[in-house]
Order: structure tokens, then sequence, then C-alpha cells
């Protein structure tokens, strides 16, 4: 534990991807309960600041432009020390990497909390780093450093924010597409970060026009503009309508539109935990068999999911260079994937 007086001034640093960033928002809300009359700002890149700000555990977003204006050594510097004004006594940085730790340092916060590796020697207290043995949920792993001010038994329930303005601006544009209010809709995420990630498009082609002719649903396809491709490969494999949400909709606007949906359908990534933060329940596709990787470190939090994930007898996953044409995905058929998808449809009607 930390020794020191409370903090007054904390800033939560998570420098990685959208799942990630909202798998740590149980950080926050339990830093308010321990610590209602702190300033808490929590530092994001700024294309996930939209899953945090509106969050009202929190007294400010920081946005950090990691592929942009900061992108550039000396640029992250006189970021870093324009963070002074903040006067944060406490950074908690929950992903290690070299940039967080030399921000948190060149910021000149006094207590800098992470864990022990990439330039550790930044920090102030260092945690053992684990997460890659996968023996419990990332926002589990996040969580787990606050017992270094005494706070335990976190409730890892991850939450963002949906504005008034995101629902308005999906509304319309569902109501440019003639999908009505009563109407169910199934929403459609064919990317990941990698291509060990990806179950082919033509099968969530397959499941999806399936669910519109057997199950008499609507149906959308989303991914992020740099991952449009693969939503278009579904849209050219389907023979069923989509609406092709693709590279269309800002982080704000994705969480509204799967908070209308009944359910999304997705690979291993982070509109996964998008869904499950706004209570939409998700089929989630894994392949990847490292522990690290893993549905128990990964999967989406709460009820109602399901998460399919093939035992292929791999020793040693190859990730991206599999010598055996990803196996672990090619084998979780369309029927599995169309099965798993109308047991959650059917609970929830």
């Amino acid at each position: 534990m930390i020794s020191a007086p409370a903090p007054k001034r904390i800033v939560v640093i998570r420098l990685d991807r959208l799942g990630d960033v909202i798998l740590s928002t149980p950080v926050v809300e339990a830093l308010r309960r321990r610590y209602p009359h702190a300033f808490i700002a929590m530092m994001v890149r700024s294309s996930c600041a939209e899953a945090v700000e509106g969050n009202p555990f929190l007294n400010e977003v920081i946005r950090y432009d990691k592929e942009g204006a900061h992108h550039h050594p000396w640029a992250t510097a006189r970021f870093a020390r324009a963070l002074r004004r903040f006067e944060f006594d406490t950074a908690l940085i929950l992903h290690p990497s070299n940039r967080s730790h030399w921000i948190a340092w060149l910021a000149g916060i006094p207590a800098r909390i992470g864990y022990d590796r990439k330039q550790s020697w930044l920090l102030t207290h260092r945690l053992p780093h684990r997460k890659q043995e996968g023996v419990q949920h990332e926002a589990a792993y996040a969580a787990q450093m606050l017992e270094v001010f005494g706070i335990t038994a976190v409730p890892l329930r991850p939450f963002v924010p949906v504005a008034p303005r995101a629902i308005e601006q999906v509304e319309a544009l569902l109501a440019q597409a003639s999908i009505h209010s009563g109407e169910p809709l199934v929403a459609i995420h064919p990317s990941a970060s990698c291509v060990s990630k990806r179950w082919r498009p033509e099968r969530f082609a397959a499941v999806a026009d399936r669910l519109a002719a057997e199950r008499a649903v609507r149906l959308c396809l989303v991914a992020g503009s740099a991952d449009a491709v693969y939503a278009q490969q579904v849209a050219h494999a389907m023979r069923q309508p989509a609406v092709n949400f693709a590279g269309r909709l800002s982080v704000a606007e994705l969480a509204a539109l799967l908070q209308r949906c009944r359910l999304l359908i997705s690979n291993d990534s982070g509109p996964v935990h998008v869904a499950a933060a706004v209570g939409t329940p998700v089929v989630a596709i894994f392949g990847r068999n490292q522990a690290g990787l893993s549905p128990k470190r990964w999967g989406p939090l709460g009820e109602g999911h399901v998460v399919l994930h093939k035992e292929v007898g791999c020793v040693t996953c190859l990730a991206h260079q599999c010598d055996i044409n990803f196996l672990c995905l090619n084998t979780l058929s369309v029927d599995e994937v169309f099965d798993a998808a109308c047991s959650v449809l059917a609970y929830l009607t």
C-alpha cells in the first residue's frame, strides 16, 4: 500500500485500444467511491476518448494523440510538460508502455504506479506483470492495481456513457435505412486487430442471411474506417440486405447503435466490450490458443453472452504466421455461430 496521504489529484493512464480502455472503467468508479472529493482524470488515445467522455466518475478526459499530433517524441515531451498544470499527485498506469511511463515522469507526478516492465525505473511503485498468464480477466488485472490504495473486491462493471446526441444521430441513420424502432436489429462486426482473430467474411454473411430469413431480424455491419474492407466483404457475400455502417460511426455513435441492437456477433475486438458495457449480449468468436489472449482474459463481461473458442491441439500459437490455416477459426462452423445467436435471441424474447 501507498504510505503517503490519500491522493487528491489522480490521473489514470491507459494508452492502448478501445476495449482495454472500457475494461479499465471499473478502476475509475472504484477510485471515485474511495476518494469522492478527489480530482480524477483519465488519459486515453484520442480515438478512444468518446468511450469515457461523459463518465460520471471522471472530472476530466485527457486526449493523447499517439498517431497524430503527439507521435513524435518531442511532441510527447511537450504534451507531458503541459500536464503539470493539473498538479497531479498520483498516476496509475494500467498498461505498461515506454510512452506512458515517460509521460508520467516528465509531468512531474510524485507517485507513479505501474507494472515492472517497459522502463519501469521511471515509476515509484512497481507491480509484477503477469497478464500474459491469463489467469483472470483483464478488468480484474486492472482492478488489482488498486490494492496499492487498499482497495479490494472491485465490481467488474465496465461502463460506456451513451450520449443523447449520439442516440439521435443513430436513430436518424436507422430511419434513413427504413429500420423502425420496433424491429429487432443484429449487428455484425467482422474485423479484428490480427488475421488470427478474424473469422471468414463469407461465414459471417451466411450467419447473417440465415438470421434475416429464419429469425426476421434486420442487420447492420460495423467496423472502423481502417477495417471497412471486411464489412464490405461481408456485404458482398450476403443475399439479404444489411446496412453497412463501417467507417461511418464515431465511438459514441457505435455505443448508441449497439445499445439499440438485440445482439452483436463479433470477432474478439473492441466492439465486444462496447456492447457488453451498454447491456447488449454478444456472440464473441475467439481464435488463438494463448492464455494471455483467451476468453478468460478478454471475454465480454456480464450476463447473456456466448463465447465460441475452439481448442484444436496447438501447443504453441504462431498467431498471424499460423501454419495450419487458422484451424481454431476455420473449424468453427456457420451452424455453431447461428445456433449461438438464436439461443441469445430466444432468451431475449
